[in-house]
Formats: structure tokens, C-alpha cells, sequence
């Protein structure tokens, strides 16, 4: 018997506490060390753009981080060749 990936509990447990993290345009606590440093960092606003893409505000999600919608559907790929790699280690079986 095949056991269930990791990995797709990981992103998904991910998806749903981004989906439900709250109001993303509220203050945030933040632990990357660029913004702590007042560093300008190319990762800042990614997790609140993935928020607002998975909420349907598109637009909102550009403003905060380009990357947001390609990290979204890359994630959502990710998810789903995962499951149909576990579908078919299942049917192998």
C-alpha cells in the first residue's frame, strides 16, 4: 500500500491558512529578515498576494506581488501531479 505524499498535505495545509489568514491589507507580523533590516526584499507581499488571487481580487493581488498568480497556479500544478502520481502508484499497485 502507497502512502499518501507529504508534500500534497504541505501545500495544501499552506493554501487553506493562506485562504484564511484574515484581512491582508491589515498590519502583519513578519519574520523575513530583509524587511527587518529595511531592506528592500523580492519576496515581501507574496503570501497576501496569494491571499487576494485565491479571493478573486486579481488586480489587488498584481499591486502587492507580480509573482502571486504564477506562484498560485504553480502551486495548484504542483498539487494535482501529485495526486495523479499517487492515482497511479494506487492503480500499479
Amino acid at each position: 500500500m502507497s502512502r499518501f505524499p507529504f508534500e500534497v498535505i504541505c501545500w495544501c495545509g499552506a493554501l487553506l491558512f493562506l485562504y484564511f489568514m484574515g484581512n491582508p491589507a491589515g498590519t502583519h507580523f513578519s519574520l523575513c529578515p530583509f524587511s527587518r533590516l529595511d531592506i528592500p526584499c523580492p519576496g515581501c507581499g507574496i503570501g497576501r498576494s496569494l491571499y487576494l488571487v485565491m479571493h478573486g481580487e486579481f488586480r489587488a493581488s498584481l499591486s502587492l506581488h507580480w509573482f502571486g498568480i504564477p506562484a498560485f497556479l504553480i502551486l495548484i500544478y504542483r498539487i494535482v501531479q501529485l495526486f495523479r502520481n499517487f492515482r497511479l502508484t494506487l492503480s500499479v499497485s
